[in-house]
């Protein structure tokens, strides 16, 4: 079925965005609390991290197919015209040490798209767009002064024994599953570790916060296209004794199998019901569906070797502000990651004495 868009989708604008006068402070605020987790990690560990998202379960290289004959409001950006691009995927959890499966969290996809023409974004390296994603429909929190304070909790007890983190995670997978049982659902229960213990290859990925779509704006989507993904929507992973089920269940799998997933967009029609500065909001789908725009296909393939290990995620960063001018990130939310993404990225270079740097379309990786 070919793509359609809503009829009559928001215009972007700049005074779309509203900046807060204290937003600098709160950026500040969040890289210093962002460097004691990834401090804390390197001194205990002696290998610097990201500040979230530090433990990767799949690294993938395939392609991603712009599907032809878009509607003029879809074919925006990267999207403009059919092609096809190579890619990295980098599936993740969201905290920013490298903890046991058994401590279940939230879920996270970064995609690398290669070789990408059009105007940048100011100080984007390379030619690549980055999209950035989590397995909620919205941010946790509705500003970066709000996400502060829980990060602040996180960088507090990053040195907690792993014991206690997996007795705290069985408690939060039972909160939250008597929550969904009378149809309720807490983001703070699932990023306390209350996440039920799913194949990771079965999740839908969010943008969760807005970002430019050319003339328009939207928020982004990767969702299980082949029926081998489909059949692992809320799957049950049996974590027992293996620190890293997810990485495992993400190998066997792409020993033997390809996948394929869909990158969609929901256009914002109404900056009432679809916000750009409140992270925490859903936009509603019976306003704006997402929208199938490519395809992603990966091949089978090792996983997650120590070769890709190094190579991608100590060699690589993945930020939203790394991309065309037409997908310029969007919100509060948004704008503080510029600052927080390269800090942590340029920590790591130092602490592990490497070079980060952006992989061409040539096959060239740093």
């Amino acid at each position: 079925m070919p793509a359609t868009a809503p009829p009559d989708p928001l215009r972007y604008s700049p005074d779309l965005e509203r900046p807060e006068p204290d937003e600098a402070e709160v950026t500040r605020q969040i890289i210093d609390e962002m460097g004691k987790i990834a401090g804390t990690v390197f001194k205990d560990s002696g290998h610097a991290e990201r500040g979230v998202h530090a433990k990767s379960h799949g690294l993938l290289e395939g392609e991603l197919r712009v599907l032809d004959g878009l509607p003029p409001a879809l074919a925006q950006g990267l999207f403009a015209r059919g092609g096809t691009y190579p890619v990295i995927l980098r599936l993740s959890t969201n905290p920013g040490d490298v903890l046991d499966d058994t401590v279940s969290t939230p879920r996270g996809l970064a995609l690398k798209v290669i070789g990408v023409p059009g105007e940048r974004l100011p100080d984007a390296p390379g030619e690549n767009q980055d999209f950035v994603m989590a397995n909620a429909p919205a941010f946790a929190a509705a500003t970066p002064k709000a996400f502060l304070k829980s990060l602040k909790l996180l960088a507090s007890t990053t040195d907690t024994p792993q014991v206690l983190k997996k007795a705290i995670s069985a408690v939060m997978r039972g909160a939250e599953a008597v929550l969904e049982t009378v149809g309720g659902h807490s983001a703070t229960l699932l990023s306390l570790g209350g996440q039920p213990r799913t194949n990771i290859l079965g999740e839908t990925f969010y943008s969760q916060v807005p970002l430019r779509f050319g003339d328009h704006v939207a928020k982004v989507q990767v969702r299980p296209a082949s029926p081998n993904l489909r059949d692992l929507s809320g799957a049950p992973l049996d974590h027992a004794g293996n620190p890293n089920a997810l990485r495992d269940a993400v190998s066997e799998f792409f020993a033997g199998q390809a996948a394929e997933w869909d990158l969609c967009v929901q256009l914002a029609t109404s900056s009432d019901t679809m916000p750009i500065e409140d992270a925490s909001a859903v936009w509603p789908e019976g306003e704006s569906p997402y929208v199938p725009v490519a395809r992603i296909t990966m091949p089978p393939q090792d996983s997650w070797t120590e070769g890709k290990h190094g190579r991608i995620d100590d060699r690589m960063s993945f930020s939203p502000w790394h991309g065309l001018a037409a997908h310029r990130p969007l919100g509060a939310v948004m704008r503080v990651r510029k600052a927080v993404y390269a800090a942590s990225s340029g920590f790591r270079a130092a602490a592990n004495r490497v070079t980060i740097a952006e992989p061409d379309r040539d096959g060239a990786a740093p």
